[in-house]
């Protein structure tokens, strides 16, 4: 007897598929048509070929630009991967305080990015700012519009406030799903407490740090507004990461070509990375599994 399978179900998915179509495809295929055109206004294209993907493979400008945003999204994930497993790891698990923490933690995220900016923005400055006033009474010369070394730190600062709590609250929810007959047989054994978080509950996290990592990366290298508030991508080019380049190149210069291939390349990018950190990381936990 065969089995007939009912394909009435693709009909659900339809709508969504429309709303894809409508607000992926079609621009990316919008960006694809720039990229290999030229026009000179009017409303009159030529085409170009892979003439602008060789300009921006050949540009020095966005070589910086992607260096600049790789040491970004190192560190900010060296710094929130770490401190978000702390931070869980030393969180109530339960109780009134266990729901105070989780509230507190993600007030943060509820925060709209360009305000977040515009806090840092502030609260960074030397003459209204109480970070730039305090460092200054101290005698710590701050001051992240002119020094390169203080604006990486005041971007990396505030990516961290804004963005560790995702991590952590990621990290308790796995914490939360390991029995406690795992905790008594290590209290039996009289593991250590290095033990019980290498064998008990790293493994436990890994599925949700997996996903944290990937959210993270993603995000970090797709950052724009943040930085753009606080520092406008100065001092010079110090914090022009590639969001911010490729904004400076699609409005500030209007090169639309130009700016097409580097928006394709940098969603290339973004897409390989992530794919290495995925496969890394599946087969990492497989094997700890």
């Amino acid at each position: 007897m065969n089995k007939t399978t009912n394909q009435k179900a693709w009909f659900l998915v339809l709508p969504v598929l429309v709303l894809v179509a409508f607000s992926a495809v079609i621009p990316l295929m919008t960006v694809v048509n720039y990229s290999v055109q030229d026009t000179f206004g009017n409303n009159q294209f030529f085409w170009a070929g892979l003439e602008w993907f060789e300009e921006m493979l050949a540009s020095q400008r966005m070589w910086d630009a992607l260096g600049r945003q790789l040491m970004f999204s190192g560190i900010i994930l060296a710094i929130e991967v770490p401190l978000g497993i702390f931070v869980a790891l030393n969180m109530p698990k339960g109780g009134f305080w266990a729901s105070f923490c989780l509230v507190m933690m993600s007030l943060p995220l509820l925060i709209p990015w360009n305000v977040v900016g515009t806090i840092w923005q502030i609260f960074g400055r030397v003459d209204i700012g109480l970070l730039g006033y305090v460092l200054d009474r101290i005698g710590v010369n701050y001051n992240y519009t002119q020094d390169t070394v203080a604006a990486w730190i005041t971007i990396v600062v505030m990516d961290v406030w804004h963005w560790t709590s995702l991590v952590a609250l990621l990290a308790y929810a796995g914490l939360k799903s390991i029995p406690d007959a795992f905790y008594q047989a290590a209290k039996i054994d009289q593991a250590s407490r290095w033990k019980v978080f290498r064998y008990i509950e790293l493994p436990k996290m890994m599925g949700v740090l997996m996903i944290a990592v990937l959210l993270r990366f993603m995000d970090s290298f797709m950052i724009y507004t943040e930085p753009f508030v606080v520092t406008g991508g100065g001092p010079g080019n110090a914090t022009t990461l590639l969001s911010i380049d490729l904004v400076k190149m699609a409005l500030g210069q209007f090169d639309l070509g130009p700016a097409a291939a580097f928006s394709i390349m940098y969603f290339l990018v973004i897409l390989l990375i992530s794919w290495v950190f995925y496969t890394v990381m599946t087969n990492l936990d497989n094997r700890g599994s």
